[in-house]
Order: C-alpha cells, then structure tokens, then sequence
C-alpha cells in the first residue's frame, strides 16, 4: 500500500477529495491511504499560530519553520521512505513524465508527502532542508497547495495497478507519447447540424486509427507545439512523402520503392502535419 501525507490547514478538505472518485476506490481497494496531517496540531502556540508576516515587508503570512518542521518530522518517523514534495508557484512545472517517475518511486515501496502550504507559501529554509523537491500545476497563482497536490495525486495514482477499469486508458491518453488525445464522440450520431464523423462509424479499425493518429498530431501541432519538440515516437508509420508498395521494376518484378513522385497534396499534407 502506498501511503500519501498531505501536510495542510484544511484536513476536511483533503478527506472529501481521498474518499470521492477513483482515489477513494483505490483507498477502498487498499492500493493507497490519504492521510491528512493538520499543521495546527503543531502550532507554536496556544492560540494556533502557524504562519507570520515576511521579514522584508510584504503582503501575505508565511508559514513557520516550526510548525512545518515539526509536521514533516512526525511524517518521515511513521513512513522514512516518504518522498517530501513542496507545492510552490515557484517550483519546477509538473508533467506526465513526473507522474510516471513518482509512480515508479511509489511501486518501489515508496510513499509521498505533500507539503501545502498558504498565501505568501513556506519559510525557505524548510524548502532547503526539510524538501525533496517543489512543484507547480502551472503558471498561475492558487490560495494554497492543496488543489496542486490533488492534481498530481490523481496523475500518480491513475497510473498505479489495478486502479482504472480500463488499462488501455494509461496509453491512450494526452501526453503519454507527447501528444494531444484525438477527439472523442459518443451518442447521438447526429446532434443539432453536427455528425459523429463517418469513419469512426464504419467499422475500419484501420483507418479508425489513421483518422485518430492524424487528429492528434494536427490537433497537437495547433494547440501545443512545444510537445514536440522532442517528438517521441508516434502511433503508426510516418513517412515524409507517400509510400507505394508493391511496385514492379523495368523486368516486371515486385519491388520496394524508397521514394515516390512528391505532388502537391503530398507537401500540403506535410505541411499540415508539421506546422510548416
């Protein structure tokens, strides 16, 4: 079992998101356990304090090394192999490839513990010494981390044994070859003016999976170039001119032709495809 901490001012909010969806199946099934650890349980005094206003001036409170500290402390002594991980606006942004790494480190009978903290983040000498590593969702600014660590929470664990219906979905999906996911269609065939496309109708597994390949790739190469560069390897043959075979030679026998006239629908389609 892989035991997620989550280190936050808001256990409620981290208990309704570890029993709704596929997490709180996964915790039902004993695949992982969300844990909740409240930093005002190590509040540096009496009335709950955990945060302070920056030295240097500043909008915002900050949390305390103390608090944090001690609630880290207290993770690493009931699970050493937890893997510390700070959620910050100024950390390094996260993607599938992480998920994937993270999932190693917990199928490796690793755990993971999520530092959440909020408004102005956490005193950075916890960064320094206490952290394994920072990450950010994005480029944008939330209210605190929590909402962060349940995004890579669900990005790590989907990809863990046994936690999806269909396994096929783990390959399938955006990003796992640098691409975006092609479209996808369900009933009614015909909803106001617009039509499920012909193809996916027909039957054709094979050009059901050319059409898919081709709307990914101009999808991607639309919407987010920067995943291909680099380009992984992608679904299916990928030639930069059209490909004939069988072709016969001078004597009548059947060949493999490397290369074929190149016409204009040959460099419109190339074109398309790269963004050229």
């Amino acid at each position: 079992m892989t035991r997620i901490d989550l280190l936050t001012l808001f256990p409620d909010f981290v208990r309704s998101f570890a029993d709704t969806g596929l997490i709180g199946r996964a915790q039902r099934a004993g695949t992982i356990a969300v844990e909740p650890t409240h930093l005002r349980d190590f509040a540096v005094n009496t009335q709950g304090q955990v945060d302070d206003t920056p030295y240097g001036g500043g909008s915002g409170m900050v949390l305390r090394c103390e608090p944090a500290a001690a609630a880290i402390e207290q993770v690493r002594q009931k699970s050493p192999n937890s893997r510390v991980i700070l959620l910050s606006p100024r950390g390094r942004r996260f993607d599938q490839a992480d998920a994937h790494r993270l999932k190693q480190h917990c199928e490796a009978g690793g755990n993971l513990a999520f530092l959440c903290p909020r408004y102005e983040g956490v005193d950075e000498r916890i960064a320094e010494r206490y952290v394994d590593e920072s990450l950010s969702i994005g480029d944008f600014i939330l209210m605190g981390g929590e909402v962060a660590a349940f995004a890579i929470i669900e990005a790590v664990v989907r990809l863990l044994p046994n936690v999806l219906g269909n396994e096929t979905s783990l390959t399938e999906e955006s990003f796992e070859r640098r691409l975006l996911e092609y479209p996808q269609y369900t009933k009614p065939q015909i909803f106001g003016e617009h039509r499920v496309p012909e193809v996916l109708l027909s039957g054709n597994h094979r050009a059901i999976e050319e059409w898919r390949t081709d709307r990914a790739r101009e999808d991607t190469v639309q919407r987010r170039p920067d995943l291909l560069e680099p380009l992984a390897p992608m679904p299916g043959e990928l030639s930069a001119a059209l490909m004939h075979y069988p072709v016969r030679n001078k004597q009548g026998e059947i060949i493999t032709s490397s290369l074929t006239t190149i016409d204009v629908h040959d460099f419109a389609r190339s074109a398309k495809t790269y963004g050229l």
